[in-house]
């Protein structure tokens, strides 16, 4: 209880004004988490402002086009859990009559919410006392308790749980669920914790230790894997294009590029001619070949490396299925293609 009523002081002295503070709207909650997954607040801050204008409602997401939510998503990453979102939006919507689950273990039967999801919104929405385990609490629990168990693996996963479910506050797991992440995002930070005003430094084993950075303990990382991408931005009399939808279980699902060939390494135009699926792509047409960035653009994901050329095919011919150029910026994208086009069109198309 000690820790719980100082954890409580500090974060109603010291908590943001965030908007989703404000309620207990399931639909509001959950946007929220979802989009704060693997997101700081600073970055997703303004994407759910312009949700929650664009969709005010479970049913209006519901309603929407796939292709409208991805592209109100852009720039955000980890499209799947736009995809996701927008699949639980409907299955709410009109399975449920837009009625959320009011339990943790209806929550976590949705498309897209885990254990922390579930946990946070069943919590905050309907005070079950369920705690809340995520990057902030994992390195909170670790430092002050003294924890090696990595917080990657299954031990590490199951021990931390049952350590935050123990210290929960169970007649108010709201405020203490906000207040632990909170106290992790603010104070007990990755990067020099404010550890001399920290309310548990009397308490804190790493910081008694000088285990500070040491905690917590996390397996190493799957190793990076290295790809090469030549996008061919076809360039049809300076009006049309063609972009492709991304389909598969890889990265980017459902949103739109540039006609893509992967190669094995940095290649040079001669190499890109002799490509079978670069003769695929131009057929017969007649065309220049340029390249737009000598320098590969370096996109970084979290077990891949994206070393990026983008080639304008010129023509003069017509294409099939090709689009106006100035209707590109219409089509959700990757941020990679979006920052290329941010350079390579006329301020006319932006």
């Amino acid at each position: 209880m000690v820790l719980s009523k100082r954890l409580t002081y500090w974060y109603l002295h010291n908590k943001r004004d965030l908007p989703w503070r404000k309620t207990h709207e399931p639909y509001h909650i959950w946007l929220s988490e979802i989009m704060l997954q693997q997101t700081r607040i600073e970055q997703g801050l303004p994407y759910y402002y312009k949700f929650i204008e664009a969709y005010p409602s479970v049913f209006d997401l519901a309603k929407a086009p796939a292709d409208d939510v991805l592209k109100l998503w852009q720039g955000l990453g980890y499209y799947s859990r736009a995809r996701n979102l927008h699949e639980t939006a409907k299955f709410v919507a009109f399975e449920l009559n837009g009625v959320f689950p009011d339990s943790f273990k209806g929550l976590l039967k949705l498309k897209g919410v885990g254990d922390y999801t579930a946990s946070a919104i069943a919590s905050i929405c309907y005070d079950e006392p369920v705690a809340v385990v995520d990057g902030n609490v994992y390195r909170v629990l670790a430092r002050i308790f003294g924890i090696d168990t990595p917080i990657n693996s299954t031990a590490g996963i199951k021990e931390f749980k049952k350590l935050a479910q123990e210290l929960l506050d169970k007649k108010d797991p709201a405020t203490f669920n906000q207040a632990i992440m909170e106290f992790g995002a603010l104070h007990c930070k990755p990067q020099n914790p404010k550890c001399g005003t920290c309310p548990f430094n009397d308490k804190c084993l790493a910081l008694k230790n000088d285990r500070i950075k040491e905690l917590p303990v996390k397996l190493k990382k799957t190793k990076v894997k290295k790809r090469f991408f030549n996008y061919l931005v076809f360039n049809i009399d300076d009006e049309k294009t063609i972009l492709e939808q991304r389909t598969g279980k890889g990265i980017w699902n459902g949103l739109y590029q540039f006609p893509l060939i992967e190669s094995n390494a940095l290649i040079d135009e001669a190499d890109l001619m002799k490509m079978e699926d670069f003769q695929a792509s131009i057929s017969n047409l007649k065309i220049e070949l340029s390249l737009f960035n000598e320098d590969p653009v370096i996109h970084k994901l979290s077990h891949q490396h994206l070393f990026t050329r983008f080639w304008v095919v010129n023509s003069n011919e017509d294409i099939e299925n090709s689009i106006q150029l100035q209707r590109v910026q219409d089509y959700p994208v990757p941020v990679l293609i979006e920052n290329f086009l941010n350079d390579y069109l006329p301020d006319a198309y932006k």
